[in-house]
């Protein structure tokens, strides 16, 4: 059975775009760039087409990654997320127990992880701690650090998905 890939619309239209963007420009790119390097001789020593070869794998790979991805998305509409537990696409704001401060995320799959803009996956130890998770609830969560103590004191919808 193929695991399903939970993601935002506007995470899914990223990848879609990065896909498309590798397959109509970068890899028509290399293909010319290995056409230039093949005009300069013995491909043996030619470091210009070991180069372009290189990232032809690169794009390729990529390429054959973001096509497995989209067709295992599934996708979430995030401004119809029930708030009443965080779930994937509720934004959660927590009070950090150990330092007594409000940290917020969002959750949302693997993909579209970026702790430096507030989101989590779900499928981080964080993300694990609170999925599920009612407003009031206390979490522990074991990081590098230590344990982390959390508790949930907001859930809400996104701005914008």
């Amino acid at each position: 059975m193929i695991e399903r890939m939970p993601i935002s619309r506007m995470g899914f239209n990223r990848l879609r775009k990065e896909l498309e963007q590798l397959e109509r420009r970068e890899r028509h790119d290399v293909i010319r760039a290995i056409e230039v390097a093949r005009e300069h001789g013995d491909l043996r020593e030619n470091a210009e087409y070991h180069a372009a070869k290189e990232r032809q794998g690169h794009v390729e790979g990529r390429i054959l990654e973001l096509k497995d991805k989209l067709s295992r998305a599934e996708v979430i509409d995030c401004s119809e997320v029930s708030c009443n537990r965080a779930v994937f696409g509720t934004v959660v704001t927590m009070l950090d127990l150990d330092e007594d401060i409000e940290v917020t995320y969002q959750l949302l799959g693997a993909e579209e992880s970026d702790v430096k803009k507030g989101i989590i996956s779900i499928q981080s130890p964080l993300g694990r701690s609170i999925l599920g998770k009612e407003i009031g609830s206390e979490v522990k969560v074991v990081t590098p650090r230590g344990i982390r103590e959390f508790e949930i004191i907001k859930i809400a919808a996104p701005e914008n998905d």
